[in-house]
Order: structure tokens, then C-alpha cells, then sequence
């Protein structure tokens, strides 16, 4: 069954350009350096932000853990802080592949964003990635004074396995109870392994993410085959038993996406459980589709999140 007759006609030259990822160990490699080779040639904005990179201490026993740090210049008043956790599947991307919209996000907002350079799977499976994240959030709370941020105003979040690592890593933070969190954007997040191990959704999962690539992401990042017993709410936030006492959500899915069954029941069980959640469902829209970023839909998608974000964080 084909869902093209479903797709917003302003999405459909993307489907010609990002075609669906035919993503294996043999294929991988190249996979990477593609997206790679993709960041560098993506045109760098002109906004008024200072980007540095910094390593910082991992976990222990851990390597050290690499950070983009994106600062406003000329904010007089205390900022807000945003970590932000790229997407990949699990297995792809770097901080650079979001660096347009990270130097564009921390102008638009007067944020301090620290973007995480986590490791990939399956070379580091879970709880690899998410402790990397964890970390990276330590050092933004401990830290906020010298970057003038405000300990109390600090949101995380992530696109797709960033957004599935954003809301673990949530879950982690409430359960250690070291670092508070103002608020979590998960933007089509990757939450439930179950997903992979399922009879697909017969409307979603064509175009770019599909149900062979998401068992591929969830394999890689557990060490086995998804959807078993005993799987840690870090590694797939859907896993949680409660949610009671997570920061308050914004969720963005499109209709047609692999992840919308998912991300419906995370935003159902929030709200269940007296966490405040905003969701967005966005119609004839894909996996990724706001890369497609002249269409309508992805200009309210961009318009949706920023403008929940700064609500959320009381900046601009």
C-alpha cells in the first residue's frame, strides 16, 4: 500500500530527494559519512551567536563527551539554557547536522544552546548514549553561571532519536534527582522499541524512516532484537512505568510518520499522569519533513515548537 495520495503536495519533491534509508551494518558507514558531507555543505546563517566547542568528563569509565555551545550575543538578563540532542536513529548524525537551527534557535530565543555529541550505536549501545546526554546536562547546570544562564530555566530536547533520548533522559533526571529539568521538546521522538518488533502501521513508516530502518536503530542501540521483556525506560522512555513528575512536554508528530501511535499514547499517559503536554499532529507529513522548509506545514511545525519553547523558558 502506498501513502503517497496521503502526502501534503507541498512535501512531494522531498520524497524524490530523501529517499526511504536502506540502512545495515555493510551500508552504515557510508550512510554517516553522506550525512556528514551533507552538514558541512548546509550554508551557515547569519545570526548574532558565539559557537565553541568543548569536551567535557563523561560517565565514569567513560571518554569525554564533545558539546556545541551556541551563545547570544548582546542578552543583558539572565538566559534560559536549551540542551539539544540530534537525531540519527540511534546509529547517525552529529551536532553539525543541527547547526543552522541551533545558532538560528539560540538568537531567536536569547538561549544558551549545548548541543551533544553522544555516542553511536552499535558501537556504544545504551546505556552509552543517554549517560553521554546525562552528563552533558550536569555540566550545563553546573556550569550556568559561568554562561550566564538560569539553573532553574534549562529545557532539553531532540528531533526523532534525539527526541527519544531527550525524554529518557528526563525519566533519568527525575529518578537521580540531581539536576532539575524545566521542560522537555520532543520533536517526533523515537520512545518505544515495540514499535520495531509490531505489525507496521499500514499509513505510516513509507518515507524516510520506515519499520526495517527503526528495527535497525533499535537493535543497534540495545544489543538485541527489540520489543523483549526487560527493556529500561532510559533506553526506550515508553518503557516507564510512571511518567508522574516529569517536566511539562511539547510533542510534534506528523500523521504519516513510523512514530505517531507511539507518541499519541506517551502524550495520552502524560497528560494521565498531571504532566502538563502540548501535542502537535501535523497532517500529510513524514519523518523528517521539515527539512522540506519553504512548505506550510513545516513552517507551522518551526512556528509550533520555537514559539512553545519560549514560552516554556520565558524568553524572546
Amino acid at each position: 500500500m502506498t501513502t503517497r495520495h496521503l502526502v501534503d503536495p507541498e512535501l512531494l519533491p522531498m520524497l524524490d530527494m530523501f529517499p526511504a534509508l536502506e540502512i545495515s551494518p555493510g551500508t552504515l558507514a557510508a550512510i554517516r559519512a553522506g550525512m556528514d558531507q551533507m552538514s558541512k555543505a548546509s550554508p551557515i546563517p547569519d545570526a548574532p551567536v558565539d559557537v565553541a566547542e568543548r569536551y567535557i568528563a563523561g560517565a565514569e569509565g567513560a571518554p569525554d563527551v564533545r558539546l556545541l555551545i551556541y551563545v547570544p550575543r548582546g542578552t543583558a538578563a539572565r538566559r534560559a539554557g536549551f540542551l539539544h540532542i540530534h537525531g540519527g536513529g540511534y546509529v547517525m548524525g552529529t551536532p553539525e547536522m543541527s547547526d543552522a537551527r541551533n545558532r538560528l534557535l539560540a538568537a531567536d530565543i536569547g538561549c544558551v544552546v549545548v548541543s551533544v555529541d553522544y555516542r553511536l550505536s552499535p558501537e556504544t549501545p545504551h546505556p552509552g548514549p543517554v549517560e553521554d546526554c546525562y552528563a552533558a546536562l550536569k555540566w550545563l547546570h553546573a556550569n550556568a553561571a559561568a554562561l550566564d544562564v538560569d539553573p532553574a530555566r534549562i529545557a532539553i530536547g531532540g528531533e526523532s532519536a534525539g527526541g527519544g533520548l531527550a525524554a529518557s533522559l528526563a525519566l533519568l533526571a527525575r529518578d537521580r534527582g540531581e539536576v532539575p529539568v524545566a521542560f522537555q521538546l520532543l520533536i517526533y521522538p523515537m520512545l518505544d522499541d515495540r514499535t520495531a518488533a509490531a505489525e507496521p502501521h499500514p499509513y505510516t513508516g513509507e518515507y524516510v524512516w520506515t519499520p526495517p530502518a527503526n528495527r535497525f536503530g533499535w537493535a543497534a542501540l540495545l544489543g538485541h532484537e527489540p520489543g523483549v521483556d526487560g527493556v529500561s525506560p532510559y533506553a526506550a522512555a515508553a518503557r516507564a512505568e510512571s511518567l508522574a513528575g516529569l517536566p511539562p512536554a511539547f510533542i510534534s508528530i506528523g500523521a504519516l510518520d513510523l512514530f505517531i501511535d507511539e507518541n499519541l499514547d506517551y502524550a495520552r499517559r502524560l497528560a494521565r499522569d498531571g504532566v502538563p503536554v502540548e501535542m502537535h499532529l501535523y497532517p500529510g507529513a513524514f519523518h523528517g519533513f521539515n527539512m522540506m522548509a519553504g512548505a506550510s506545514v513545516s513552517q507551522a511545525f518551526e512556528r509550533d515548537y520555537r514559539e512553545a519553547l519560549r514560552r516554556a523558558l520565558g524568553g524572546g
